[in-house]
């Protein structure tokens, strides 16, 4: 006995930690700033689940906190799963692993040199239909002794706001450009042009949402709907100056890039109608998806769509884009079906099935 008990010390470099063993003398750690700092991240706290995510551009590590040492899975880009020493609370302050931190700073790196070669979503033009001297259309109605006006200005303002705002929340490393932020009025053409201007790499690609009402001389006339270009327009996509040297085969590239761009509008129309579905149910009937030549999905250069809301010639349409929590169903729809697209974009590397 006397071997043994001077031999423990030697023997059980270990300790026995909630269930598990761990070293005597844990790894060093990094306080929250040191983290931060280190990785290049911002941080996402939730006090109640005591876990957090670290944030880079469109990336993020997911993780729950535990025991100090104790080892669990961490969630990458919400898809890749990684096994490393958890951060753990220490008193009052957030502490990380040497091994977390390290871990975390190399896939960040990769995901960003991944970002170098593959296709993303680089921005997102919100387009709020008219504004400043034109209203748009305008709906006037008495519902319930009440006057009320439904104006398409206002509409498709208040929901583009809110919705550049989730898409700026989810996409901290996106563009997201309005073409306006006010009641003013920008012209059609100035409108593109805010699209068609924004500097581009070549992984990188753009996408148009412009956002109307409708009004129709008929009353009865309700419902939300999705524009796409027709399929057999024809406009020219391709820098000529970028090819000079190949002018016999641009005319094969425009018409390739004329069809990836139908392919992916038709796309974000239908994610976009599911998502009102989803969410507006039957208060309001979907007239789906169409095509037509109007002038903003026509000149973009870029996968682009235009979306209907509603008729404010429509009593229980306008009684509905009236209220504000209807328009944040809107809005939430809209975010949730761009949201789809994007997310069926990158991780397909920039392919969308015709």
């Amino acid at each position: 006995m006397k071997v043994w008990s001077r031999a423990l010390p030697a023997l059980f470099l270990c300790i026995l930690v909630s269930g598990r063993l761990f070293a005597q003398h844990p790894e060093k750690s990094y306080s929250l700033d040191e983290t931060l700092r280190e990785t290049g991240t911002t941080l996402v706290w939730d006090p109640f689940f005591s876990s957090g995510a670290l944030e880079a551009g469109d990336h993020r590590i997911k993780f729950y906190t535990g025991p100090a040492g104790e080892e669990g899975p961490v969630l990458l880009d919400g898809r890749e799963v990684i096994t490393l020493a958890l951060p753990y609370i220490d008193g009052n302050s957030l502490r990380f692993p040497e091994t977390f931190v390290v871990s975390a700073k190399r896939a960040f790196s990769s995901a960003e040199e991944t970002d170098k070669t593959r296709f993303r979503i680089a921005a997102i033009i919100v387009d709020p239909g008219h504004g400043g001297r034109d209203s748009g259309a305008v709906g006037t109605h008495t519902i319930n002794g009440k006057t009320l006006k439904s104006v398409e200005k206002d509409i498709t303002l208040a929901v583009s706001r809110d919705l550049s705002g989730r898409l700026k929340a989810a996409y901290p490393g996106k563009r997201i450009l309005l073409t306006r932020t006010g009641d003013t009025y920008p012209t059609l053409e100035e409108r593109v042009n805010i699209a068609n201007t924004v500097a581009l790499k070549d992984n990188e690609a753009i996408i148009y949402v412009s956002i109307h009402a409708n009004a129709s001389l008929n009353k009865t006339a309700r419902g939300y709907e999705v524009w796409h270009l027709p399929p057999e327009t024809k406009r020219e996509l391709i820098d000529r100056e970028k090819y000079a040297d190949s002018k016999e085969v641009i005319h094969i590239l425009n018409a390739m890039l004329e069809d990836e761009f139908t392919s992916e509008s038709t796309r974000i129309g239908r994610f976009i109608l599911n998502r009102f579905q989803e969410s507006l149910g039957g208060s309001i009937p979907s007239r789906g998806l169409k095509a037509e030549n109007w002038y903003v999905v026509r000149n973009a250069r870029m996968p682009a769509v235009l979306v209907e809301l509603g008729f404010v010639s429509s009593p229980e349409d306008a009684r509905l884009m009236a209220d504000e929590s209807y328009l944040k169903r809107y809005s939430e729809a809209l975010y949730k079906g761009i949201a789809d697209f994007v997310a069926e974009f990158e991780q397909s590397g920039g392919y969308i099935a015709p």
